[in-house]
């Protein structure tokens, strides 16, 4: 199926001239601090000096680098390291820095592209998490249709993403996530391909059809991360090095600047540096973890809880300090619980309240933008949906799937039956036979809780929602016994906004020039979203998006 790239080669000339004007580079911040010093603010910015820098505290996002200039404080300039405490050097044709969703599928592909590879992890083993990743199988997708959910993906990012970035996952999708799911097959993985059955709003799009190829790694408490490790022993026999528990330290440089290995940190304190004939691929996550990182980028979500662990932002400063480009402040992020109660039920428009148990939302607003709305630290991202025991015939024409009281056990913390295919830690559904008893289990103020539910049936009976303005058949009465609640905790799982970067996923400097031997792609590569919030468009977006571009990437590396 063929398509037209010149309208990819003007959107990405569009993005990239953006991201290169708003952007975060050492070369920029530098030019934007002497900005400041004269008295101007730029970007939200403010001014910031090395002066001002000096005076702030360690909680601040400015400080004075080694060499005199204002710097990042969550970016600090590497130490070089003497060669006589390089115990190793070692040499391959690529390297890549991490070993998740995209850096694993990247060693794969480029072994299976003639190249000798090496993945660095820090961890002890390779780490991802999720269950779905999703791809388009163009033999049987209408191309109308492609281009209509290109369209309406750039819609869901607010028209900030790069074209370029979006079409390259459609029309690659599909084959990179087939062969994830046929390479992880042969590493032992239970990974199955679910098909389009995932995708019930989007099999068509403007009344063109689409169909899928979607990657389940599950059922919980099986994961994508076992799905990884499953396809590094593929990845082994294809004769891909892992050297795990060793963190990168920085990058090495050629004589030109170009970024020709990795010097990285083993658990006995010593150095190896591992040289890279063809290139060196960031793959290393997001930084969730680093908190002056998400106070200067993502502010707005300081009360929220991480659902990842150790994801500290590491690749971003090995780019920034080769010359890459972060994406401007106003980063895309992911939050969302699917744990709580049923993932089928969470976008269904039952009666919401927040932690106090009073109602806050027009609750055909998606879940997936609820963090919006939960930002104080009283909330935190809890909030509760609520029905009674008509739910079942009442919503049977709701967007979504219902699942039936029996089913309802499965996430209830209460019901003594194991639980199958969720975390048991994280179940938080709960049944009562008064409103009041319900408002305890949900911890929230009964008295409150009472006069919301008693406020929002009056709603209902008069069929119009004077306090958000809900559509009058999305309103449904709480009155009949026994009542059901699921509280959710919207929690961060991933941020997707990171270096800027080309069509082949190369780094590009302040410039807009590519970075010789540096890639960069899953999360800490950037352009392919560009608004507040992830959109749940597509189910398994995330995971296909890291599959696709590893695959891509390793392939390209591989061939240079």
């Amino acid at each position: 199926m063929s398509k037209d790239n010149s309208q990819d080669e003007k959107g990405m000339d569009q993005y990239t001239e953006d991201v290169l004007e708003r952007g975060i580079s050492r070369r920029s911040f530098l030019s934007r601090t002497a900005l400041g010093a004269a008295g101007v603010g730029l970007l939200g910015l403010g001014s910031v000096t090395a002066k001002n820098a000096e005076a702030a505290d360690s909680s601040k996002e400015f400080a004075k680098s080694s060499d005199g200039g204002a710097t990042l404080n969550f970016m600090p300039k590497p130490k070089p390291i003497a060669a006589k405490d390089i115990k190793t050097t070692l040499t391959f044709d690529v390297i890549v820095v991490g070993a998740g969703a995209s850096g694993v599928p990247a060693a794969l592909s480029a072994a299976e592209n003639g190249a000798k590879v090496a993945v660095i992890q820090k961890h002890p083993m390779p780490v991802s998490q999720g269950n779905t990743g999703s791809g388009i199988v163009l033999a049987t997708s209408d191309k109308a249709g492609i281009e209509a959910l290109v369209a309406k993906l750039m819609n869901d990012n607010n028209h900030r993403c790069n074209p370029a970035l979006l079409r390259q996952w459609a029309y690659n999708s599909g084959e990179a996530v087939s062969w994830v799911i046929d390479r992880a097959k042969k590493g032992g993985s239970p990974v199955v391909d679910q098909g389009s059955a995932p995708q019930r709003g989007i099999r068509t799009v403007n009344g063109y059809t689409v169909n899928y190829v979607t990657s389940f790694f599950g059922p919980k408490p099986y994961t994508t991360g076992d799905g990884m490790r499953a396809l590094a022993k593929t990845a082994e026999k294809a004769g891909v090095q892992f050297f795990f528990n060793m963190p990168a330290q920085q990058l090495v440089h050629g004589k030109a600047g170009e970024v020709i290995g990795v010097i990285a940190k083993g658990r006995d304190g010593k150095y190896t540096k591992f040289l890279a004939r063809k290139g060196v691929i960031l793959a290393t996550g997001d930084y969730q973890n680093n908190e002056a990182m998400c106070n200067y980028f993502i502010p707005d979500l300081k009360h929220f809880g991480r659902k990842q662990m150790d994801r500290t932002g590491d690749g971003f400063a090995l780019a920034y300090w080769a010359g890459g480009v972060i994406e401007p402040i106003g980063h895309t992020k992911m939050l969302h619980d699917f744990d709580a109660g049923p993932a089928s039920m969470c976008d269904m428009p039952f009666l919401s309240v927040n932690r106090k148990g009073k109602r806050f939302v027009n609750e055909t607003v998606d879940m997936s933008l609820y963090n919006n709305y939960l930002r104080d630290a009283e909330n935190a991202g809890h909030y509760s949906q609520v029905f009674d025991s008509n739910y079942m015939t009442q919503a049977a024409t709701w967007p979504g799937k219902l699942v039936p009281p029996e089913g309802l056990k499965n996430y209830m913390p209460d019901d003594p039956a194991p639980k199958h295919g969720v975390f048991d830690s994280l179940v938080n559904t709960h049944v009562a036979d008064t409103l009041e008893e319900l408002a305890r289990k949900l911890e929230c103020d009964p008295a409150t809780f009472v006069a919301s539910v008693k406020r929002y049936n009056e709603l209902c009976a008069s069929r119009k929602d004077d306090d958000f303005g809900k559509p009058a058949d999305r309103l449904i009465p709480v009155e009949k016994a026994p009542f059901y609640g699921i509280h959710r905790r919207m929690r961060i799982s991933t941020l997707c906004s990171g270096m800027l970067v080309n069509e082949n996923h190369q780094a590009l400097n302040a410039d807009g020039k590519p970075i010789k031997g540096l890639f960069v792609i899953g999360n800490l590569g950037g352009g392919f979203y560009g608004g507040v919030d992830y959109p749940l468009t597509v189910f398994g977006l995330s995971l296909g998006r890291c599959y696709t571009f590893g695959y891509m990437a390793g392939r390209h590396v591989a061939k240079l």
